[in-house]
């Protein structure tokens, strides 16, 4: 059924219509008893209605109904009582304070206070903000926007004995709700899985799926992992700006939020050791010794529902389209950077260089050794490294910025490792052994075998032309840069040829001074 109109603003209309005809001496009473009619009172209300337009400048403003309000003292009463306005009431009635009705006192009380101010009173501002107005934005195209949090999977897992409940990191495509990439970590994440979700995510490949590039904004919460001077870094390089939201406001990242709630619903809620499951009296799970998933299975079942999201399941917000669709039809171009740079990109850097010596790298008490690092001993580098991996760093020389290599840590080596670094090192002495014979043969003079009379002739000189031409060419010498064009003298023309005009002006002669 349609809404009833709103009768005080169409009062309010008809009066200053009736004010306006006044005003021009164009209002008859038949007009006044018609709008009498249409609202179904006596024209001598329209008569009252019409003096108040006229006291104030045209406008009706009814006088409402005077009602009672809530005095400072009687909101601070509902406010210790947790909204309880019953309870409120009661004590300032005991305390002698002029109340009304209780009923009264309930208007009042709701007039005063919204619905979810009082759900707050009751039980916090996580209750209140159930209540708020959240606006929705527009979508934009694919890599406009990302967003990212952290979700605490509600499932138990065994992780190497113990029984723990993983993290995932997500990062969202604000314009297609494509999950471009993640990280599972066994604890609560550092900036460490910060770092390694934002590489899956940027990386393009068969393993990653099409998902992915270089976005343009990236919205996070005030997560100290996401505001650290390393990610912060590795993104500003990238050229995506970072959008700190308020804390608490999950209304700001609603995309990730809507993949964070989903994922626990049709995930997790399946799955074994599930914490959220029924229980029984007292708080007993119904099944205590149902087997838990190890964490290798769980990342597995995970993974296999991020492609689900991504390629089966629609959504409608996409027009019933699912997120692999949705960024296929996108045309906007997709800014992207191989594997190869992106490692330099999403690493943290040791603050001084540091000096390969006879052991590798020393850094944190420990040694880091390469393949690469013969032959320079005594060279300074710059180390860079994952954070909470200390198996293996990345070094770069500190004039160039180019990178020369990984180390790993000499405790960790592989026999594969090792076996390269001693390959590395029999190929750098046959390397200097080779050299050290190439310059005693050349030392001795070797001749060329006659079978004439004539000068000896040294091995490995160039003939005269050969030589000639080898200075032209170091020397950057072109023939016809250097050609001499009055070298050569020009043929005589032939008679038959029209010469050219003298047009060198001839000196003028008087008529007499010709014989």
């Amino acid at each position: 059924m349609p809404h009833p109109p709103d009768l005080n603003a169409l009062r309010a209309a008809a009066v200053h219509r009736l004010y306006t005809l006044q005003q021009s001496e164009r209002l008859t009473r038949s007009r006044i008893i018609g709008v009498a009619d249409a609202f179904g009172v006596d024209p001598r209300t329209v008569d009252r209605w019409l003096a108040n337009a006229r006291a104030n400048h045209g406008i009706y403003q009814p006088s409402g109904r005077a009602s009672f309000v809530l005095s400072p003292p009687m909101l601070d009463a509902v406010a210790r009582w947790r909204g309880n306005a019953t309870a409120a009431w009661r004590e300032l009635r005991a305390e002698g304070h002029p109340v009304p009705s209780l009923a009264t006192f309930h208007r009042a009380t709701n007039r005063s206070l919204t619905t979810g101010m009082r759900a707050g009173l009751r039980a916090g501002e996580k209750a209140r903000r159930r209540f708020d107005v959240a606006g929705e934005r527009q979508r934009h195209h694919r890599n406009y926007a990302w967003e990212t949090d952290h979700v605490e999977a509600s499932v138990k897992v065994r992780i190497e004995g113990h029984i723990r409940k993983p993290w995932i990191t997500f990062f969202v495509d604000c314009a297609t709700s494509a999950i471009c990439g993640l990280a599972i970590s066994p604890q609560r994440p550092s900036r460490e899985g910060v770092l390694v979700a934002i590489r899956d995510a940027v990386l393009i490949d068969e393993h990653h799926g099409p998902f992915g590039g270089i976005p343009t904004y990236l919205r996070v919460d005030g997560g100290k992992e996401f505001l650290c001077a390393t990610v912060t870094e590795a993104l500003g390089v990238l050229g995506t700006e970072i959008i700190a939201l308020p804390p608490f406001t999950p209304e700001g990242k609603g995309n990730v939020e809507a993949v964070n709630g989903a994922i626990k619903k049709t995930l997790f809620a399946g799955m074994p050791g599930y914490t959220h499951a029924p229980t029984l009296r007292g708080n007993k799970p119904v099944d205590p010794d149902q087997p838990l998933l190890h964490f290798e299975a769980f990342v597995e079942q995970v993974l296999t529902w991020v492609h689900h999201w991504n390629h089966e399941n629609t959504l409608k917000g996409l027009e019933d389209r699912a997120p692999r669709q949705a960024w296929d039809a996108d045309p906007a171009l997709i800014d992207t950077v191989t594997a190869e740079d992106l490692h330099t990109y999403t690493l943290e850097r040791h603050g001084r260089p540091l000096t390969i010596n006879n052991h590798g790298i020393r850094w944190r008490k420990r040694n880091y050794i390469a393949d690469w690092m013969h032959g320079r001993v005594g060279e300074q580098v710059h180390l860079c490294f994952l954070p909470h991996h200390d198996h293996r760093v990345e070094l770069y020389d500190p004039h160039t910025g180019r990178h020369l290599g990984a180390a790993v840590m000499a405790q960790q080596a592989t026999q594969e490792q090792a076996r390269s670094l001693k390959q590395a090192r029999r190929r750098e002495a046959d390397r200097l052994r080779a050299q050290l014979k190439r310059a005693e043969k050349n030392r001795n003079q070797r001749y060329a075998a006659a079978t004439r009379p004539t000068p000896p002739t040294p091995l490995g000189v160039m003939p005269e032309e050969e030589a000639l031409e080898h200075l032209r060419t170091l020397d950057g010498f072109t023939p016809a840069e250097q050609a001499l064009p009055d070298l050569i003298q020009l043929p005589e023309p032939d008679a038959a040829l029209t010469r050219p005009l003298d047009s060198a002006p001839h000196p003028t002669t008087h008529p007499k001074d010709q014989p």
